[in-house]
């Protein structure tokens, strides 16, 4: 797959909220995702601590109100979205945020992701 096509495929499966389905499909097997800066900015590597990260994430959650994602904003060999959720946390109340997704890819593989 080329990058717009990576892109495409990604914002499909998250619409679907196909997470691990993405990181399976899309992802290398240690890519690197670099969190936002308010969240603590940590660095994970691969699946396995993506997924123990994500499960942290959602055990927090009350409820999903609404999550949307952009169309990709493609170049050469990275792309970029908006994702924007509307949710109820157990410990923050209800919150509305934003976020950009920077994704780099390399032989056909998502190698690192980094939230802003």
């Amino acid at each position: 797959m080329n990058t717009q096509e990576i892109a495409n495929r990604l914002v499909e499966l998250c619409r679907a909220n196909n997470f691990e389905g993405a990181w399976d499909e899309l992802f290398a097997p240690n890519w690197e995702t670099h969190e936002l800066a308010e969240w603590g900015g940590a660095i994970r590597h691969g699946k396995e601590e993506a997924k123990a990260s994500s499960e942290e994430w959602q055990s927090d959650i009350q409820e999903m109100h609404e999550m949307t994602i952009s169309d990709p904003i493609v170049a050469d060999d990275s792309f970029a979205c908006v994702m924007t959720m509307d949710i109820t946390s157990k410990t923050r109340g209800r919150n509305k945020e934003s976020e950009i997704c920077v994704y780099k890819v390399k032989d056909g593989k998502i190698i690192i992701e980094r939230f802003f």
